[in-house]
């Protein structure tokens, strides 16, 4: 019984922690939502607005990562909400309940463009990344609103341009007891296992390619 809460309480806090992550797409690389999730929803005017101001913050790192410009720091206030259906979705993958209504998280996202641009140009670098807070709002009709906010430091190696291992590096976390209970499991976890680390890595290396041509015109035109 102990072993399964355990599982349970694993299972639950890696979820929180992904999705708060996509904020920072879990290296401090702005987030694009996940399609299998977000496919055929109209989006709201909120909505709308959260992804236009990611896609900004897209192109400015995008801008610094292939052509090569290494001047100043990168911040962006990273925003993205997601609705019950799409959290239920996303948790069902994990095959777990999602027992509240929306979330919404958030993080004023730093990053210099000088690491960016070491990252991709030299042959082996590790960059560590500036520490992040994440906020995160869970709504509830039973239970109202849940707040709670974690610090993460990512830290990324990167071969050749291309990432190869990852830490989140997880820090402080506020919540209430439950929540935090089962975030402190998965991070926990985290730090000493080094569970995420194939995901960071994907993530990264899909923002870097697929995600950047995606927005390739207005970051080459900025050139």
């Amino acid at each position: 019984m102990a072993a399964t809460k355990k599982r349970t309480a694993l299972r639950t806090g890696l979820l929180v922690l992904g999705m708060a992550m996509a904020v920072a797409a879990n290296s401090a690389i702005a987030a694009e939502p996940d399609k299998s999730i977000d496919a055929d929803v109209n989006l709201t005017p909120q909505e709308t607005a959260e992804k236009e101001a990611r896609k900004a913050c897209k192109v400015d790192i995008c801008k610094a990562l292939h052509a090569k410009d290494a001047s100043g720091d990168i911040a962006c206030h990273v925003i993205k909400s997601w609705r019950k259906e799409q959290l239920v979705k996303l948790v069902g993958k994990l095959k777990v309940t999602w027992p509240y209504d929306g979330a919404q998280c958030s993080m004023q996202l730093s990053v210099k463009r000088d690491d960016l641009v070491r990252a991709m140009t030299e042959p082996k670098v590790e960059i560590e990344f500036q520490k992040h807070t994440v906020t995160c709002t869970i709504a509830s009709e039973k239970k109202g609103a849940t707040d709670f906010k974690f610090d993460l430091t990512p830290k990324v190696t990167f071969e050749n341009g291309k990432a190869t291992k990852a830490r989140a590096n997880w820090g402080k976390i506020e919540a209430p007891t439950l929540i935090k209970s089962a975030m402190w499991t998965a991070t926990a976890a985290d730090n000493t296992v080094n569970l995420l680390s194939s995901t960071i890595v994907t993530e990264v290396n899909d923002f870097v390619s697929r995600r950047c041509d995606e927005v390739k015109d207005q970051w080459a035109a900025q050139h």
